[in-house]
C-alpha cells in the first residue's frame, strides 16, 4: 500500500548534491551576491563571433524607466578573488577554488558565498571541507536558517550523529512559529539513512526535549519518536508515543497517521487511536478524508469488508467529490453481487477520474473498466462486457483484461478458445510469460478445474524455478484437487528453500490438523508460522483449530476469539462457530455464522459447517 505519510518539510535529507544558490532558499540571495553571480556570469560566458552577412538584430525598444542603481559592496580585489575561486573550478582545482570563495565569504560574511564554498566541497567529494564551511556559515549568520539545514544534513551524511542534536534543536527553535510542525515532521526521512537507528533515536529525543513538552509542539514531537520507534520495529513504543501524541491533539491527524501505519504492521491495538480521530469535530476535512481512505484500504486488505464498507458509504457521502472511495465502494458492491449499485458506483467514479484527468486517475480508470465487464458479464451481457474490454489501452492491464475476456469465453462453455486466448498473448516483457501462466491457472481454478489449475502451476515451477510462491500456488491447486501427499512434498520444497516462508508451515499444518491426521505435527507446523507471523489472524485460526482437534476446546475458543477480532473473515466465523456450539453457546454460534454468510456466503468451510450440524442461521 502506498501509505499516507506525514507532509515533508524543507529540512534537507540528503547531502549531495546540493541545489545551486537561491533554488529552495527561504529568502533570495542577498544583492551582493547576485552582484557577483551576474559578474562571473559576465565573464566566463563568451559571446559568438559574429557571421559575415548575417543579418543585424534590430534595435530593441526603449525598456522602461527603472529605479536608481544600487551598487553592491563588490570591489575590484574582491570580483577577481571570485572571478579565479570560478575559474580554478572550470580547471579541474576544486580545492583552491574553495579556499578562494570560503576566504570571500568570511570577508563579506555572505550566505551566498558560504554556499557556494559548500557545493565546492561537496563536489571535490570532501566532506570534512563542506562541513567547516557550514559550520563557518551557521556561526556567521546565525539568524540564517539555511545555514543550519547544510550544517545538519552535513553532519548526517558524515555519520556524526550526536553532533547533529544541538544543531537540529537550534534548528527548531530557531525557525518560524508556523513552520516549526513541518520541521520536526522531517527529522525521521532526514535521519532514515543514520546506521544505528538507536543512537539516531535517543539524539532525537534529546533535541526534541522542550517540543514533548510544549503543547503546541508536543503532537508532533510525539509522532516524530513514534516514527523513529516505528523504524526500529519497537511497535508497543511507536504505539505508547502515538497515544501521547494524541493526548496533546485529539484533532491532528499525525497520530492517527502513525496508528494506520502500526496496524499496516499488524499492531491492532492502534485502531482506536484511529477511531478517535475520526471522532473528533473536523478542522481539516481533507486531511480527515485522507485518513479515512487510507483506513479503508487497509480495513481491505485485512478482509474487514463489513467496516470498510461502512467507511467508505459515510466518505462518499461526506466526500462526494472524492474519487477513489467510488472505486473501492465499487469494487465491494461487485463482490456483494450488489450489481446496479457497483455500476452507479463506478459511473460517478469514471466521470470525477475524467475530470482529474492525471496518471493515478487513469490506472484508476483502466480498473472501473475491468469492473463495468464484471458487472456485465455477471448480468450474462457478455456484448458489453467486451465493449467495456475494448476501453483499455493501459498496456500493464493488457492481461487483466484478456484474463477477464477469457472469462468471458469459458462462462459461454469455450475452456479450450479462453486458454488459447492467454496463451497467445505477446510477450513484450520479461515477466509476461509468468503472468500468462498464472493467468491461465487463476481461470482454471474460478472454474474449479483444480487438476488443470495444477499442471499449469507445474509448468509454470518448471519454467521459472527461481519464483519459490509458485511452489505454494501449486501446493494449494494439489490439495484442492485431492493430492495431499503432492501438496506436502511441495510445501516440504518450498520449507527447505525458504525456512521463512510462515505460509508453508501454515498451510501443511492446518491441513493436517483439518483431516485429523498427526495432530502433533500439525500443531508444531503452526506454532513455527506463529513464531514467523504471530499477528496472522489465519494462523491464529489454524492454531485455534488444532487446539479444538486436540481436545483443547476452552483454549481453541479464546485463541478463535482473538482471530476473529482481527480480521473477521467467513472461514474463522466456521471454526468459532463450531466451537461454541459444542460449547453448548448455541445462540452465539448461530450469530457467528450469520455474520460469516454475510462476509461470504459461498466460503466452502461454513457452507459444510452448516450442512454438518444441519444448521440454517
Amino acid at each position: 500500500m502506498n501509505r499516507m505519510r506525514c507532509r515533508d518539510a524543507r529540512m534537507p535529507v540528503e547531502a549531495a548534491p546540493v541545489q545551486p544558490p537561491g533554488q529552495g532558499r527561504t529568502q533570495p540571495a542577498p544583492p551582493f551576491w547576485r552582484a557577483v553571480a551576474w559578474a562571473v556570469a559576465l565573464v566566463l560566458v563568451q559571446p559568438a563571433a559574429a557571421q559575415p552577412g548575417a543579418p543585424t538584430t534590430p534595435p530593441a525598444s526603449p525598456a522602461p524607466e527603472s529605479p536608481g542603481v544600487v551598487n553592491s559592496d563588490l570591489t575590484a580585489p574582491l570580483f577577481y578573488q571570485i572571478l579565479l575561486g570560478e575559474l580554478q573550478l572550470r580547471s579541474g582545482d576544486p580545492g583552491a577554488a574553495y579556499s578562494l570563495i570560503l576566504d570571500a565569504a568570511r570577508r563579506q560574511r555572505d550566505a551566498g558565498l558560504y554556499q557556494r564554498a559548500v557545493e565546492m566541497a561537496l563536489q571535490s567529494r570532501s566532506g570534512e571541507a563542506a562541513l567547516v564551511a557550514a559550520r563557518e556559515w551557521s556561526a556567521a549568520l546565525p539568524g540564517d536558517l539555511e545555514a543550519r539545514r547544510f550544517h545538519l544534513q552535513i553532519l548526517l551524511a558524515l555519520n556524526r550523529v550526536v553532533e547533529s542534536g544541538p544543531v537540529l534543536r537550534d534548528l527548531i527553535g530557531a525557525s518560524a512559529v508556523a513552520e516549526r510542525e513541518d520541521v520536526i515532521n522531517a527529522i525521521p526521512p532526514a535521519y532514515a539513512r543514520v546506521p544505528d537507528r538507536q543512537q539516531a533515536l535517543a539524539v532525537v529525543r534529546t533535541a526534541l526535549a522542550d517540543s514533548l513538552r510544549d503543547p503546541a509542539r508536543a503532537t508532533a514531537a510525539w509522532t516524530t519518536v513514534g516514527r523513529l520507534e516505528l523504524g526500529l520495529d519497537r511497535l508497543d513504543a511507536a504505539l505508547e508515543a502515538a497515544r501521547q501524541a494524541q493526548q496533546a491533539n485529539r484533532g491532528s491527524p499525525l497520530p492517527a497517521m502513525l496508528a494506520l501505519e502500526l496496524l499496516e504492521r499488524g499492531h491492532v491495538q492502534a485502531e482506536p487511536l484511529v477511531h478517535v480521530y475520526l471522532a473528533a469535530p473536523v478542522t481539516d476535512s481533507e486531511r480527515r478524508s485522507a485518513v479515512a481512505l487510507t483506513f479503508a484500504r487497509i480495513l481491505l486488505d485485512l478482509q474487514r469488508t463489513t467496516d470498510a464498507r461502512r467507511l467508505l458509504d459515510e466518505l462518499t457521502r461526506s466526500a462526494p467529490g472524492l474519487a477513489e472511495p467510488w472505486l473501492l465502494l465499487a469494487t465491494l458492491q461487485v463482490q456483494d453481487n450488489a450489481l446496479p449499485a457497483a455500476s452507479s458506483s463506478l459511473q460517478t467514479y469514471m466521470t470525477l477520474a475524467r475530470q482529474a484527468a492525471d496518471e493515478r486517475s487513469g490506472r484508476g480508470l483502466t480498473q472501473a473498466y475491468l469492473l463495468m465487464a464484471q458487472v456485465a458479464e455477471r448480468q450474462g451481457d457478455y456484448a458489453t462486457a467486451g465493449a467495456w474490454l475494448d476501453r483499455i489501452e493501459n498496456a500493464d492491464e493488457i492481461m487483466a483484461a484478456q484474463l477477464r475476456r477469457a472469462s468471458l469465453l469459458a462462462r459461454q462453455g469455450q475452456l479450450q478458445e479462453a486458454r488459447a486466448l492467454l496463451r497467445q498473448q505477446p510477450e513484450r516483457r520479461p515477466e509476461d510469460a509468468r503472468l500468462k501462466l498464472v493467468a491461465e491457472a487463476q481461470l482454471l481454478r474460478d472454474l474449479k478445474q483444480y487438476q488443470a489449475a495444477y499442471e499449469v502451476f507445474g509448468e509454470a515451477v518448471a519454467r521459472f524455478p527461481q519464483e519459490t510462491e509458485l511452489l505454494y500456488d501449486q501446493a494449494m491447486m494439489a490439495e484442492k484437487a485431492g493430492r495431499i501427499d503432492e501438496m506436502e512434498r511441495l510445501l516440504r520444497q518450498l520449507i527447505a528453500a525458504r525456512p521463512d516462508h510462515h505460509h508453508a508451515y501454515n498451510a501443511l499444518g492446518y491441513t493436517l490438523a483439518d483431516r485429523n491426521i498427526r495432530l502433533q505435527e500439525a500443531k508444531a507446523l503452526i506454532e513455527k508460522a506463529v513464531e514467523l507471523a504471530p499477528n496472522d489472524a489465519y494462523i491464529q485460526d489454524s492454531l485455534g483449530w488444532v487446539e479444538y482437534r486436540l481436545g483443547n476446546t476452552q483454549r481453541a475458543l479464546t485463541i478463535l476469539e482473538g482471530a476473529y477480532r482481527i480480521r473477521p473473515d467467513a472461514e474463522i466465523a466456521a471454526h468459532l462457530g463450531e466451537v461454541l456450539w459444542v460449547l453448548g453457546q448455541r445462540e452465539r454460534a448461530i450469530r457467528i455464522w450469520r455474520e460469516g454468510l454475510l462476509l461470504a456466503s459461498d466460503n466452502e468451510t461454513l457452507q459444510e459447517t452448516l450442512r454438518r450440524f444441519r444448521v440454517t442461521p
